[in-house]
């Protein structure tokens, strides 16, 4: 059944290299904020920097709770389930920074992803707590493709028109909280794959 670890293991770390997706689940501090649950599709946009450090690509899409929850809290939960013969739920619990374009950290981050038009930030999560389940209800299922929508979407659009959409959808959660960081900088391209709820 259920277990604690120390670190991510190599076993934990092929089962995250294996998932086809994952999802992050965010809060606000107030008792009467919505709690946010995003899938996240690509694992390209996922890497394990260490033991207990992991990241992936934030990409540009319809909203930005994620952004604003860490930026007043830094909870963050992420989750890897799967969906083949063999059962098993991953839960990482920590605290999440966002890592904008115009931080000092950010080429050394984003080379570690798949190349994508609308990177927004690297979510970096110190992990506090490494837990697995065994997912018996899980359904098994096949996986058929990935989608490269929100890629497509992405490619369509100057700098320009990408840094007035986030202007317009990506200011602040839908509890009002901020999600932009105050810089005038425009939306860098280069890196990470796609998804339209963030």
């Amino acid at each position: 059944m259920g277990q604690l670890y120390e670190e991510l293991t190599p076993r934990l770390r092929e089962f995250i290299a294996r998932s086809p997706m994952y999802f992050v689940a965010t809060a606000p501090l107030a008792a009467s904020g919505r709690v946010n649950l995003s899938p996240k599709g690509g694992m390209d946009t996922f890497t394990v920097l260490d033991g207990t450090t992991v990241a992936y690509l934030d990409l540009i899409g319809s909203g930005a709770e994620t952004i604003a929850h860490l930026r007043e809290n830094r909870r963050i939960t992420l989750m890897f389930c799967s969906f083949t013969r063999q059962p098993k739920i991953l839960r990482l619990y920590g605290e999440g920074e966002c890592v904008f374009p115009d931080d000092p950290r950010w080429d050394g981050l984003i080379g570690r992803f798949g190349s994508h038009p609308i990177p927004r930030s690297v979510i970096v999560v110190d992990v506090r707590r490494i837990a697995d389940s065994c997912g018996f209800t899980v359904p098994e299922m096949s996986l058929i493709r990935e989608r490269d929508l929100q890629d497509k979407w992405g490619e369509n659009k100057t700098q320009h028109q990408l840094e007035e959409y986030m202007v317009t959808k990506n200011s602040r959660s839908i509890d009002g909280l901020p999600a932009r960081p105050p810089r005038e900088e425009p939306v860098r391209s280069g890196a990470g794959p796609a998804e339209v709820q963030r």
